[in-house]
């Protein structure tokens, strides 16, 4: 969410980033929103004189009243009277001016960072550079859930009949490979610095709505019925509300998260045969990196947080591709966006395994996060960055260490958690 400020002395700005998202929908709430403000600040005015008044006249009342003044004192008491009715009225108008504010506020997009390329969806979305070198074995490559269920590790019917389409049970060497890849993130990440957390995995709704936009929440998030509780869609949301309402210490910036959970998501619409496996499901587990920082700082952590994740898969042998998210792909929340991509040999092309985004000072502002500095108090930047979601970075690993004889080699960085297996076999 914008400064109101920002937005009644730079209208023009607001508005053009705003097409540049191809949302000119969007651009009448920039006025409306500068008319409200204009309206609710004058409100404001009023209440203030007014109450100033009411107190002079009601510091009048004991004086008049001990001076043997009692008709002056009732017709003081009578303008008192007056007065409140006015202020509840005056109130409930700055409240409602106030409300239709945020809501508006709420939807106008974050001023996007200027290197943000120009475009209208992901198909404009804009290559960085890649690492590794993409290669396509002289053998087919199976579908990689058959891949998984030739190797006993997938069973989706079984799931289907438990929970219904979008959820699988993996299992044997699989399954172990899977919670592998978790375990060697969370050292990963460790070893650069970060601090290892386990978040709540259910959040209440003004979190939610103090880390993304109400679109969003709506097509990703499971609400727990009768209860102000959402599951969580990735542990961003629990990470950055753990701050909510909270000054930091300047000093204790740059704060460094790395974070496990669980995520839940609904992923509404339909999807092709490539999603159908394990690619696009309800349930998936998440290593995370969250970071809070000085607004200077944060160019380059988003550039360093990236480079994080493209390490992470050239560990596990995995070429992977970096893709400038342009502006009607990015979210409105976010400043910046970059996906790092995974390179499929079987599908001889990259599918999305990781994002990172820094989105200024917006989740800040929105849940009241601040850092204590020298020269008083300011909102801190939010960042955050896939380092591993599985089962789609699995399926990234499977593909790129497949053999001709169906079996699957271990990467190096992952066999210490396999107990020194090199290789998940055929039975």
């Amino acid at each position: 969410m914008l400064d109101i400020k920002f937005v009644r002395e730079n209208p023009e700005i607001v508005k053009e980033n705003i097409r540049k998202k191809f949302q000119d929908e969007k651009i009448p709430f920039v006025d409306e929103v500068i008319t409200n403000d204009q309206k609710r600040r004058e409100t404001q005015v009023k209440i203030d004189e007014s109450r100033k008044k009411r107190n002079d006249l009601s510091s009048q009342i004991g004086v008049l009243m001990r001076d043997g003044k009692k008709e002056e004192a009732e017709k003081v008491k009578s303008q008192v009277n007056e007065i409140n009715e006015e202020l509840i009225h005056l109130e409930e108008l700055e409240e409602e001016l106030a409300s239709q504010i945020k809501e508006k506020m709420m939807i106008i997009p974050n001023i996007m960072d200027d290197s943000v390329p120009i475009g209208k969806d992901d198909s404009e979305n804009v290559e960085i550079e890649k690492f590794g070198e993409p290669f396509v074995p002289d053998f087919e490559i199976p579908y990689h859930a058959e891949i998984c269920e030739a190797l006993n590790g997938l069973d989706k019917d079984s799931a289907g009949r438990t929970s219904g389409n979008g959820f699988y049970y993996l299992m044997g060497d699989i399954a172990r490979l899977h919670s592998a890849m978790l375990s060697y993130a969370r050292d990963f990440m460790i070893d650069k610095g970060f601090t290892y957390c386990v978040p709540p995995f259910m959040i209440r709704s003004d979190v939610v709505n103090g880390v993304m936009s109400f679109s969003e929440m709506e097509n990703m998030m499971y609400k727990i019925e009768n209860e102000d509780l959402y599951l969580i869609g990735t542990s961003e949301h629990s990470m950055i509300g753990k701050f909510k309402g909270q000054i930091v210490k300047e000093e204790e910036l740059p704060i460094t998260l790395t974070s496990y959970s669980p995520c839940f998501r609904k992923e509404v619409g339909a999807h092709g045969i490539e999603e159908r496996g394990l690619y696009r499901v309800h349930q998936f587990e998440k290593q995370e990196m969250v970071v809070l920082c000085k607004p200077e700082e944060a160019m380059d952590w988003y550039n360093k947080m990236w480079q994080f994740t493209v390490e992470f898969f050239r560990n596990l042998d995995v070429p992977v591709r970096t893709l400038e998210c342009c502006s009607g792909d990015l979210a409105d929340l976010k400043v910046k966006s970059c996906d790092v991509e995974a390179w499929s040999p079987r599908q001889q092309k990259y599918f999305e395994v990781g994002s990172c985004s820094t989105l200024g000072d917006a989740q800040a502002r929105r849940l009241g996060i601040k850092a204590k500095g020298e020269n008083g108090n300011y909102l801190v930047s939010t960042l955050n960055n896939t380092v591993l979601a599985t089962p789609r970075g699995l399926i990234a690993v499977i593909e790129n260490n497949y053999q001709k004889d169906g079996s699957i080699l271990i990467p190096k960085a992952l066999q210490p958690y396999m107990g020194g297996k090199e290789k998940i076999e055929l039975n």
